[in-house]
């Protein structure tokens, strides 16, 4: 099965909070995107609300619900316990579990999970409690060690953290280097039984190499190339571009 695309609304937010309107509009653009042929909406609700606003979270748990009740919420961010509370409340399908620090601009890294284990197996338990499918994030460096707790935390999926892949767009043998690592880091997902997810300066022109390499790729979560795309070619357009880029015939 082609990977699924869950499109990142944190951008078109980040957009409309530059302004006290209401355009663009979050939950517009979403179904735009659902109606396209996304497989999902993801946010990542930050303390400081710069991006998605915790008011988003009921108008898009919503919009899924009554009209595209065979897609997905996915809401990702750090576990503190007000995250803990706005998953609790609005119940994603997918949970992803990032290590932000809220003054980061941006997710830059995979959990140390040797590190984070206390913490991560009391928060992984608390959300499987609820019956949610739990995706953590990971570098793309493969550390078998490292996965297996992962694992052995009760996680369902890693995200691969690639970053590091859409930074070397102008060095195609770096970038050739990177997709190889994040293959052999699913690879050793696949073996432990987590499935395996990507996120992260993902584009039409690099997705192709990844979902060669890794062709049980579950699901990308893309925000910022395709909203860039959206401005171009439209919000519709875009994801059936990047639906196409996961090989999928759309």
């Amino acid at each position: 099965m082609p990977a699924k695309l869950s499109v990142n609304l944190n951008a078109i937010a980040m957009l409309r909070n530059r302004r006290d309107l209401p355009w663009p509009s979050v939950t517009g653009l979403g179904r735009i995107a659902l109606e396209a042929g996304a497989s999902g909406l993801t946010v990542h609700p930050r303390p400081d609300q710069r991006h998605v606003r915790f008011s988003d979270l009921a108008p898009i748990r919503a919009l899924i619900d009554t009209e595209f009740s065979d897609t997905e919420f996915n809401i990702e961010g750090f576990p503190e316990e007000s995250f803990m509370r706005l998953v609790e409340e609005h119940r994603p399908e997918q949970v992803t579990l990032v290590p932000d620090d809220p003054a980061q601009a941006t997710s830059d890294h995979g959990w140390d999970f040797r590190k984070n284990h206390n913490l991560l197996g009391n928060i992984v338990g608390r959300l499987k409690k609820l019956g949610l499918r739990v995706s953590v994030f990971a570098d793309g460096e493969p550390d078998r060690e490292a996965l297996t707790i992962a694992r052995e935390l009760g996680a369902d999926r890693i995200e691969l953290y690639t970053g590091p892949y859409g930074g070397c767009y102008d060095d195609p043998a770096e970038a050739a280097r990177i997709v190889e690592l994040l293959g052999e880091t699913a690879d050793i997902a696949f073996e432990l039984g987590l499935d395996v997810n990507a996120g992260h300066d993902l584009t039409v022109a690099n997705l192709p190499a990844l979902v060669a390499r890794i062709p049980r790729l579950a699901e990308v979560s893309i925000g910022h190339g395709l909203t860039a795309d959206a401005l171009e070619y439209g919000m519709a357009e875009s994801v059936r571009r990047f639906c196409r880029a996961c090989g999928q015939d759309v």
